[in-house]
């Protein structure tokens, strides 16, 4: 009898290794079969509609850039740019994105009025703080990966797209219209669409969620998961993974007995060294 418990012990030991590692390959299959495509097309879905919707917005407002007081201009722009984002007559691109403002660029690279008060980004020179705005008064509508200073002291820059494009009235550039969408918020509707894709299965207990790496600076919304915050894959990991699947790879852990699948997938269309991270849990 002493002879067959080690063996058995070890049968079981197997059998629960062998139910743990299928766990985790349930999740990573998930999160590569549906997870990741999904992301890329929302990736692709706020890329097009943040160009679509400041190209049209700087065609409608066109004619405004030539009232030259600006003190008379600024609430009628911010009025004009707040109604582009709900009904009767919204731009549809930016109503449904999650982008988190809209404004007016004058020809000296300064925010005339954004889309909403109180409005502290008035008078800030965007120009020179985002190149693609500048290339916008040139004449070139496009998006960039940029920083915009904090409002808080001491605070740390947001990390945004920004999009870009000119205003022409008779041909001739009068100004700029430029959308933000921090990279925060572009996680926060990757995990919120997920979670929603995944209904059924969030209701029987599974956690889905996202962030994004800029390097290794995470960025995620307030609601994330405190403790899943420290299981992102480290640089090593991630480029070791990245090695052998460039486009993408997936990976597994375990977080207070409960195991996770974890997704690593690249978004070099956002930006250089932009990475975002899924995770998918087995049910409670």
């Amino acid at each position: 009898m002493k002879r067959r418990t080690p063996i058995l012990l070890a049968a079981l030991l197997a059998l629960s290794a062998g139910c743990d590692d299928e766990q985790g390959r349930n999740e990573r299959r998930d999160i590569h079969r549906a997870d990741m495509p999904r992301v890329k097309a929302i990736v692709r879905q706020d890329l097009d509609q943040g160009i679509r919707g400041v190209t049209i917005a700087a065609d409608r407002v066109a004619r405004g850039f030539l009232v030259e007081d600006r003190a008379q201009l600024a609430p009628e722009m911010r009025a004009v740019l707040a109604r582009f984002q709900r009904p009767p007559r919204p731009i549809e691109e930016l109503m449904v994105s999650p982008i988190t403002f809209v404004a007016a660029v004058g020809m000296d690279g300064r925010i005339i009025a954004r889309d909403a008060e109180p409005d502290h980004m008035a008078g800030f020179d965007i120009a020179e703080a985002c190149p693609v705005v500048q290339r916008a008064l040139d004449g070139s509508t496009g998006y960039e990966l940029s920083e915009l200073p904090s409002l808080e002291e001491d605070g740390l820059p947001s990390v945004t797209i920004i999009f870009a494009a000119p205003s022409r009235h008779e041909g001739r550039v009068v100004g700029a219209v430029v959308a933000g969408l921090p990279l925060w918020r572009m996680a926060q509707q990757m995990g919120r669409q997920l979670q929603l894709d995944n209904a059924e299965q969030v209701h029987r207990g599974e956690l889905v969620w996202a962030l994004i790496l800029r390097g290794d600076e995470p960025h995620f919304h307030a609601g994330f998961p405190p403790d899943l915050r420290g299981m992102v894959p480290d640089a090593a990991r991630r480029r070791e993974g990245l090695e052998g699947s460039p486009g993408g790879f997936t990976g597994q852990i375990q977080l207070y007995g409960r195991w996770y699948g974890y997704g690593v997938l690249p978004v070099p269309s956002v930006g250089d060294d932009v990475t975002v991270i899924l995770f998918r849990s087995d049910p409670v």
